[in-house]
């Protein structure tokens, strides 16, 4: 009795064998990058760049939208709705 040395599907079997390998290196080569993006934005994995510190001789968007109302050039009513939407200063 003879065995059949090829292996399965009538010889494909390398090609499938060999189809695995490279999706297997490509998984690898994908995870390797996202992993190194990440550290490399300073997120610890995700791909946020971290905050640029504050320059102290630029005023704070609050600090433009008092001086912008008491000079006149807005309303009270738009130095509020602007208020409520820039939040407390940092």
């Amino acid at each position: 009795m003879r065995y059949h040395v090829m292996g399965m599907a009538g010889g494909l079997g390398w090609l499938i064998g060999l189809l695995f390998l490279v999706g297997l290196v490509l998984v690898i080569i994908w995870a390797v990058n996202n992993i190194g993006a990440g550290r490399r934005a300073g997120g610890g994995g995700t791909n946020v760049a971290p905050a640029a510190p504050r320059d102290p001789a630029r005023p704070t968007p609050n600090e433009i939208l008092r001086e912008r109302f008491a000079k006149g050039e807005i309303t009270a009513d738009d130095y509020q709705r602007a208020q409520q939407l820039l939040g407390p200063d940092r």
